[in-house]
């Protein structure tokens, strides 16, 4: 961030709307019958999250409709033809299909901690977590039917969450697919965080454009802001795996490099000589295998690379209104790279 002030105004806006959020999910997904399938699918949710996604969904809604960030009811909001609809169910949408994803991807790495508690396999078993990531997943659509507005508007988010889901779906698969492989590229790598984490952050920008009445052009802009502001999320979640302790980041440290995963550092290291598969063993630890990467430039590049996309991004916010939501926008943008959890 530019500096202290920025980042606590850009700290308290996400705080803001996640508070909403959090209230919002009691009522949108109760512990009702049977409680154990419905506790284990809000398990993830209660322990917490950023809500990155609902907030840069809300922030671009409150840019769009060029009001006073936190000044609407998200549940009485206003489109660009002066008619009201109910932003906040599209905000938790893709709150939900985030924690869905979450569940599943726990459970096919066997990690043991989310967000500092274990996760949903861990914490209640193998087939309650997986119908609860399935239901969640369900419950993702039916929520998103009550954004109020006009159906075609409806249908055509819809149908952008139904393909963010394949796309995420596929970006797993290749995710999955590196393992074990010591040939992946930075462009193979490149299209599966595209699929896998940044479609999401793209859907979160466009539909307040689709649900808004915005046209095409600026909805295919806001798609690709999110797009950017996506690809650079990953990346700086790449490097806080490597250097962010366990107790801080909530999960263990190092774990992509210990699942022998392929991320912007361990590719760019491995294209400078460092045997990425076995450098835990010869390093003897976790901090002298960090050394190792930052010794090589691995780290530093990922972070230029990161800010690279942020950079692009913002050029995309050109679209929006000059307000204060927009600059907020951009501010977020940069402190998610910014950022050390």
């Amino acid at each position: 961030m530019s500096d202290s002030a920025d980042n606590w105004e850009v700290q308290s806006i996400i705080e803001d709307r996640r508070a909403v959020v959090n209230a919002a999910f009691p009522e949108e997904l109760p512990v009702v019958d049977p409680e154990r399938l419905w506790s284990a699918s809000r398990y993830l949710i209660d322990a917490g999250g950023k809500r990155l996604r609902p907030t840069v969904l809300l922030l671009t809604a409150e840019a769009l409709a060029d009001v006073v960030p936190g000044s609407i009811s998200y549940r009485a909001f206003p489109d660009l033809d002066g008619q009201s609809l109910d932003i906040l169910s599209a905000a938790l949408s893709v709150e939900i299909i985030q924690t869905f994803t979450l569940i599943h991807d726990d459970i096919m790495d066997d990690d043991r901690y989310r967000r500092g508690v274990e996760t949903v396999h861990e914490a209640y078993d193998l087939e309650t977590a997986i119908l609860a990531g399935d239901t969640l997943y369900a419950k993702s659509f039916e929520i998103m039917l009550n954004t109020d507005t006009e159906m075609d508007r409806v249908l055509r988010s819809v149908r952008l969450l139904a393909e963010t889901c394949t796309a995420i779906c596929e970006g797993q698969a290749r995710d999955v697919g590196f393992e074990g492989r010591s040939d992946v590229t930075m462009s193979e790598y490149a299209h599966m965080i595209e699929e896998k984490t940044a479609v999401l952050y793209a859907t979160s920008a466009a539909l307040p454009g689709i649900l808004l009445g915005s046209p095409d052009e600026t909805v295919d802009a806001l798609y690709e802001f999110g797009m950017e502001f996506g690809r650079a999320f990953q990346i700086k979640d790449d490097v806080l795996d490597l250097t962010t302790d366990t107790s801080t980041l909530g999960k263990d440290q190092a774990s992509d490099l210990l699942e022998g995963k392929r991320t912007a550092v361990t590719i760019h290291a491995q294209e400078a000589g460092i045997d990425v598969d076995n450098l835990l063993e010869e390093a003897g630890s976790v901090e002298a295998a960090v050394a190792k990467l930052d010794e090589v430039g691995s780290i530093r590049h990922a972070e230029s690379l990161a800010q690279q996309y942020i950079d692009d991004a913002n050029e995309r916010l050109e679209v929006l209104p000059d307000n204060q939501a927009t600059s907020l926008l951009v501010d977020l943008s940069q402190f998610i790279i910014d950022r050390d959890y």
